[in-house]
């Protein structure tokens, strides 16, 4: 295989890892917003279960939790494969689609699902210790004005939280893209897997390599893109 050939492969599987990484932050975001809220509730019956919860999904290793989504199904079926919604909605493509090779499109399901509760959980302490470090004196000032507790939040609260958040949101973001080579743990065909079918199959173990190529242009694109973002939120300072 020459050069032209294996990177066209290797950028097949980069898409793939592309769409978790798109998929992840669109659906993480709004969850751990919605987690963040909840963790902060006045209602304990609410906030130490959702505490509880980001505890465990935190303490856990995304490879185990990404098994522990996977083989899910099966262990409440009593160890029973076939009851492995996952495989079925694979195996159901695979028919319709009329190939010899399984599809990936329930594993890629497990695989986003264990992804975004991961993400979320983390998203939500960060978007809390956002708005936690928001001085009462601000509200209050809110509340001088007339405004509503959700204009107080819209207007005055989430421009300084989005602020404050940036960084450690852009560290999160960045490690998502190099978090979604987990992925392969389950054969989902994304770059990492590409290139170790390659050195299995044509016995060229440089494509391995080679593949930090694709993860430094896509890190390197995001710190700028994230740095710009930064700077153009620079109207609350110090």
């Amino acid at each position: 295989m020459d050069f032209l050939t294996i990177t066209q492969l290797l950028f097949q599987g980069f898409g793939i890892t592309f769409l978790l990484f798109l998929f992840t932050l669109v659906l993480a975001i709004p969850l751990g917003l919605a987690l963040s809220f909840l963790s902060m509730s006045k209602f304990k019956v609410v906030k130490v279960p959702v505490k509880i919860f980001i505890w465990i999904i935190r303490g856990i290793p995304l490879m185990l939790f990404i098994f522990v989504i996977y083989y899910l199904p099966s262990l409440l079926a009593d160890g029973n494969a076939a009851a492995n919604i996952f495989n079925t909605i694979d195996l159901r493509a695979t028919i319709s689609a009329g190939k010899n090779e399984l599809l990936w499109y329930g594993r890629f399901l497990a695989v986003l699902i264990a992804f975004v509760i991961n993400y979320a959980c983390y998203f939500s302490e960060i978007f809390r210790g956002g708005i936690e470090s928001i001085s009462q004196g601000q509200y209050e000032a809110g509340y001088v004005l007339g405004m509503t507790k959700g204009q107080i939040f819209k207007h005055i609260v989430l421009k300084q939280v989005i602020k404050r958040i940036v960084p450690s949101l852009s560290n999160e973001i960045i490690t998502l893209v190099k978090d979604t080579a987990l992925a392969n743990a389950i054969a989902i065909p994304e770059i990492i897997h590409c290139a170790k079918q390659m050195a299995s199959s044509q016995a060229l173990i440089w494509p391995l390599f080679y593949t930090g190529a694709f993860y430094l242009a896509f890190v390197g694109i995001l710190t700028l893109a994230l740095g710009s973002v930064e700077k153009k939120l620079s109207y609350f300072k110090a």
